[in-house]
């Protein structure tokens, strides 16, 4: 497929649907500041330093991308970051952005933290990540959420307040996870990284398509088109696209959302290449539904063309 041309530029305005911002002086974040620590993503070095509202501008507005939605990141105090985010947007009337933020959904007080993050205007759901990948979730333990009744609870209750869940996990936890959020259908769910298919073998990318199967038969989720270079460091737009050919025919145009992951995925590849090679995969008549219209609708976001 042809790569984008100025000729077949989007002419409409592009919502990226993840992306993260940080201020080293404003917000702790322990697991980016750590020195020689290579994640399951690669090398962090590259990006231990500020990105800012003003840069992400730059990387993604030269391809049409006129709003945004802001993922958290991980820091040490979930609310300091939100209130960050919420001042990053307010100081940027121009540039529609949402926010997910994170909470833990089996804390005690939850209801009155949900009622705390949901004051934020610029706040659309919450995400605790329940897989990264396989050698780091051993560590970290986060898979077991799916067996604490307290995270159903959770999820229930996110739809209370109107807010949605980003979910990010590993294959192997799909079929699981979907069987806990069939019993909370009225919470609406963003896939994060297409469930994350890190086995880039035939044989891994056709697992990964089964079990996308029990995730993508439920209405209620969505999935984005992001972070697809974080198991790829050397990806080429060939390899990305048995992913999006298979999320855009299990989950339809109208569930399917892209995203970068930036600045994360600028380890691997400017914005413009990475952007390209998504907008080169879509089919031109999916385009709008990927690019602006399911992330419009999820996170309830308006922007101008």
């Amino acid at each position: 497929m042809s790569m984008l041309t100025a000729a077949t530029a989007p002419d409409f305005a592009v919502i990226d649907a993840h992306h993260h911002l940080w201020d080293l002086s404003a917000v702790a974040y322990p697991w980016l500041m750590e020195r020689g620590q290579v994640r399951f993503f690669g090398d962090p070095s590259p990006i231990q330093r500020n990105y800012l509202l003003d840069e992400f501008r730059r990387d993604a507005g030269a391809r049409g991308v006129r709003g945004s939605v802001h993922i958290q990141v991980g820091a040490a105090d979930a609310w300091q970051e939100a209130t960050w985010v919420q001042q990053q947007s307010e100081a940027a009337p121009d540039w529609p952005m949402a926010q997910v933020a994170f909470c833990d959904l089996t804390r005690p007080d939850l209801p009155e933290a949900l009622a705390q993050f949901a004051s934020l205007s610029s706040l659309k759901g919450l995400r605790q990540i329940i897989g990264r990948a396989p050698g780091e979730d051993a560590k970290l333990g986060t898979n077991a959420l799916l067996d604490n009744p307290a995270f159903l609870h959770g999820l229930r209750a996110l739809a209370e307040h109107g807010l949605s869940f980003d979910l990010q996990l590993i294959p192997e936890l799909m079929a699981k996870a979907a069987a806990i959020l069939a019993q909370a259908p009225d919470t609406k769910i963003a896939l994060c990284h297409a469930g994350s298919p890190y086995d880039r073998s035939p044989v891994g990318l056709a697992a990964w398509a089964e079990q996308l199967r029990a995730l993508s038969a439920l209405p209620q989720v969505s999935v984005k088109l992001s972070g697809l270079g974080m198991f790829d460091h050397n990806w080429t737009t060939e390899r990305f696209a048995p992913i999006v050919e298979a999320c855009l025919e299990q989950f339809g145009p109208q569930r399917c959302m892209f995203g970068s992951n930036f600045p994360v995925d600028s380890l691997y590849s400017d914005y413009t290449r990475m952007f390209e090679a998504h907008w080169s995969l879509v089919p031109p008549s999916a385009r709008r539904a990927v690019f602006h219209d399911t992330a419009a609708a999820f996170y309830g976001l308006q922007l101008a063309d």
